[in-house]
């Protein structure tokens, strides 16, 4: 069957259950149900989700039938009578509604919840039509979304309710390892065995403002640990800062958001790039500089960052947060976006471009947070067959108290291990500042390329200075013998090619050095893409054990 349009049956006036504001109904249905004065965002049926955010067309799914009331349970009322007044009072046969559609013609299969059945609460039939979504995505090979509203595990049912956790936490298993993107859209509440399950098994987790999500409710935490709460506790905001969804994005923008996501699913372009010319440069092509002079350039406050490249280089970037662990680390960006046609995975460290950007970014020195969400970033692009772009500029990895303390060095070591067999092609470019394993973390490439005035080294001049010369103001001479110009690089054979600056530096001509970088990574990608994964980790590591042999530029 297709789904239809909801029609409105409601009052003239409706009023804000947040901030109690009268609000004309045909009003608040344009705003798509959102309070324009305290931005509250009401709940949803699963129709009016599914009107939203779809395609016109959006065609139901068949869901086998389940056992009801297996306990025969009765508290103060009869589970059997609860649940035939949530099927009459919703129309609904159970909590999900299983559709196929598209969202901007990309096609995809959805499980929709609904609160208003049983407060959404997980039940067998409720699991069963979950995991038929997947196994209809798994079949058709398609994205799989799942909006999520729900209280929790639906008691009457006991341990079978129970059942449905790992009975749909399977069935995610088996879109990973097809390799077929999966996203969740949370919306309030989602609480108890669907946090614990599906909701946050998705390779995207998305939410609208507000919701709320946890394994316990706030209740039954404060009743326990006897202490009261943090403000915004489990909020969807809260839990973006705490690194635990990837998203947070008014219902105005979802449609736009999923459409940008599922883009990552598309495939490249035939012969891609194949034309373009190439403007990356070798050692012939390259006057010698001083190595202060360019460290001196490539640490320009007024320099592209990573995220300036990004937005030149690619359409459509949604940044991802977060490393699932708890922490979110704002040195360390990293997102999908589409590259002349091609969906690319950027990892990118960013400074910024005055002192309050600097201190929020922490100077581009990752922490462990940084490195763990670029791991998982890495893992998804590896899922789905994503080639990886990298813009490395940091000084190094942030050498603090609390990420030794979180595991700095097991952190770059995990990155370092899994880009050395990653099944896709990588590219990475060092923009800036190359600072020791906080920069090769991002490096471990295909192709290794830097800009004009970029620096690679195994310390900053002044620490070697400090170290060797007892005395900082020697950096200069550091600098130079260290070796970190680009033409020292790459006589080394440590990078592969240059990236031309506009004359003078990048921080004279932004939009023209980004260019310039967007054509010489295209360029690199084009040279990779198509081949086969084993060939390409033979080939990467092949390139990193050569390191020290003295064979020096490739020709």
């Amino acid at each position: 069957m297709t789904i239809a349009r909801e029609v409105s049956t409601q009052a003239d006036w409706y009023v804000c259950s947040n901030c109690r504001t009268t609000i004309y109904a045909k009003r608040f249905a344009r705003e798509l149900r959102v309070c324009q004065d305290c931005g509250w965002h009401s709940r949803l049926s699963a129709a009016q989700r599914i009107a939203q955010l779809f395609d016109h067309g959006a065609e139901e799914l068949g869901v086998p039938g389940t056992t009801v009331d297996p306990l025969s349970f009765v508290d103060v009322r009869a589970y059997a009578e609860r649940h035939a007044s949530a099927r009459a009072d919703t129309g609904m046969e159970r909590g999900v509604v299983v559709v196929r559609g598209s969202i901007d013609g990309r096609p995809l299969v959805a499980a929709v919840m609904d609160f208003r059945f049983l407060g959404g609460s997980l039940g067998a039939a409720e699991g069963e039509a979950i995991t038929v979504a997947a196994e209809a995505a798994l079949a058709e090979r398609l994205p799989l979304l799942v909006v999520t509203a729900s209280g929790g595990a639906r008691m009457q049912e006991g341990a079978l309710s129970l059942m449905q956790m790992a009975k749909t936490s399977n069935a995610f298993a088996a879109l990973d390892e097809a390799g077929l993107l999966t996203i969740t859209l949370v919306t309030d509440p989602t609480y108890g065995g669907v946090a614990a399950s599906f909701a946050t098994l998705s390779d995207v987790v998305v939410a609208e403002p507000g919701a709320r999500m946890g394994f316990a409710g706030p209740r039954v935490i404060e009743q326990t640990i006897r202490q009261r709460l943090p403000e915004g506790f489990q909020t969807a905001e809260y839990l973006l800062a705490k690194g635990l969804v990837d998203l947070v994005r008014p219902r105005s923008e979802l449609r736009a958001t999923l459409s940008r996501l599922l883009a990552v699913t598309d495939r490249a372009p035939a012969r891609w790039c194949a034309d373009l010319p190439d403007v990356r440069l070798g050692s012939a092509d390259l006057a010698a500089a001083s190595g202060w002079d360019t460290v001196k350039l490539a640490r320009h406050i007024d320099r592209p960052t990573g995220l300036d490249h990004v937005a030149h280089l690619l359409d459509g970037f949604v940044e991802l947060h977060g490393d699932r662990l708890g922490a979110d680390c704002p040195a360390l960006v990293g997102g999908f976006g589409v590259l002349d046609g091609l969906p690319v995975l950027a990892l990118c460290h960013q400074k910024g471009h005055n002192t309050a950007e600097l201190v929020a970014r922490n100077f581009g020195m990752p922490s462990p947070a940084g490195y763990r969400k670029s791991a998982r970033l890495l893992r998804l692009a590896a899922k789905l067959g994503t080639p990886v772009v990298a813009l490395i500029d940091t000084p190094g990895a942030f050498p603090g108290i609390e990420a030794e303390e979180n595991g700095q060095a097991v952190a770059i070591a995990e990155n370092l291990r899994l880009m050395g067999g990653l099944g896709v092609p990588v590219v990475s470019v060092i923009t800036g500042e190359g600072g020791s394993g906080g920069a090769l973390a991002l490096a471990v490439a295909d192709t290794v390329l830097i800009t004009q005035n970029g620096t690679y080294s195994v310390i900053s001049p002044e620490g070697c200075a400090s170290i060797l010369w007892r005395d900082a103001a020697a950096a200069p001479l550091a600098a130079a013998s260290l070796g970190i110009d680009p033409v020292s690089l790459l006589r080394a054979g440590v990078v592969d090619a240059v990236v031309p600056e506009p004359d003078g530096g990048s921080h004279l001509d932004p939009a023209a050095a980004s260019e310039l970088l967007r054509q010489a990574v295209a360029r690199s990608l084009a040279e990779l893409v198509g081949r086969e994964s084993a060939e390409l980790v033979a080939a990467r590591r092949l390139r990193f054990r050569r390191l020290g042999l003295g064979g020096g530029e490739v020709a």
